[in-house]
């Protein structure tokens, strides 16, 4: 989430079945060919080994000789065996390209969308990116199972929404002159208006992604912090003996006192920054953008 974001990631619709998902994910420049309407054109003729054969068949009446006979088929053998390795292959990416553009509509390309809009989209895969990981989503402190499903799909509504307003800027762009006659900005403005509040209300969207991310970064320090201090308690009669063989009674029992303070101290502040990230997660997901 700094302020150099590399371009966003490829998006693709978390309701398809993951055999699909998988298969496009496999290919990203089959889906650039179908996003520019580009097709994979058969490069060779199936017939042409047979017609290598023929002509060394012909070759060897001409000639007499068996030699030019087993020649041919040495040839042709290692030609038929060339293509069909090749065609294999070209079935595999007409396949996949098939798919890439049966399910266009179900994914979404960084060149899909123009500039800010990429790298708004970025934000909230990083965003994303960071709740998933987390120890405290991992260790099932948050609710692990409904960001699985949730914020994926909550960057797939936003990607899909940042594609239309990528569009609808381009055709802005085009359709509104660059130089306004005197007396008609009026007329243009509720355009531009309803392009600038619909990327408002994204950006809001990110950035409570971002603080959801936040609160999770702060409540995995805390737990990493709370994980240490847990190694100290254990260790807890030691130190207290300790402090009860080298200070007098009073004081060692400041200390004491203290050290159990501090532990339940620890796990209060544990909690209640797991709290605000669960309160935080609520906000967001209680208006998904489906």
């Amino acid at each position: 989430m700094g302020p150099r974001l590399l371009p966003p990631a490829l998006v693709i619709d978390p309701s398809l079945p993951s055999d699909v998902v998988f298969e496009l994910r496999a290919a990203p420049h089959l889906l650039r060919m179908a996003r520019t309407g580009r097709r994979i054109e058969r490069t060779y003729s199936p017939t042409l080994p047979l017609a290598v054969l023929g002509f060394m068949v012909v070759l060897w009446f001409a000639t007499g000789g068996p030699g030019p006979m087993v020649i041919s088929i040495v040839v042709a053998l290692f030609m038929a065996g060339r293509w069909a390795s090749v065609d294999a292959a070209n079935r595999s990416a007409r396949r996949r390209l098939k798919l890439a553009y049966d399910y266009a509509a179900h994914y979404v390309l960084p060149e899909d969308l123009d500039h800010p809009c990429q790298m708004l989209l970025r934000r909230a895969q990083d965003a994303v990116e960071i709740i998933l990981s987390s120890q405290v989503n991992r260790a099932g402190f948050i609710d692990t199972i409904n960001n699985q499903v949730t914020l994926p799909e909550e960057v797939w509504q936003i990607a899909q929404r940042l594609t239309n307003l990528s569009r609808m800027h381009a055709e802005h762009s085009r359709l509104v002159p660059r130089n306004v006659p005197s007396g008609m900005e009026e007329a243009f403005r509720p355009y531009t208006s309803a392009l600038d509040a619909a990327w408002t209300s994204l950006s809001k969207r990110v950035r409570q992604l971002e603080r959801y991310a936040k609160q999770v970064q702060r409540a995995d320090r805390v737990f990493h912090a709370h994980q240490r201090l847990d190694a100290l308690v254990a260790r807890t009669p030691e130190y207290q003996a300790l402090v009860a063989d080298t200070l007098r009674d009073d004081l060692a029992r400041a200390h004491i006192k203290e050290l159990a303070e501090q532990a339940a101290g620890a796990r209060r502040l544990f909690e209640e920054s797991i709290a605000r990230a669960r309160e935080t997660a609520g906000e967001l997901l209680r208006n998904p953008l489906s």
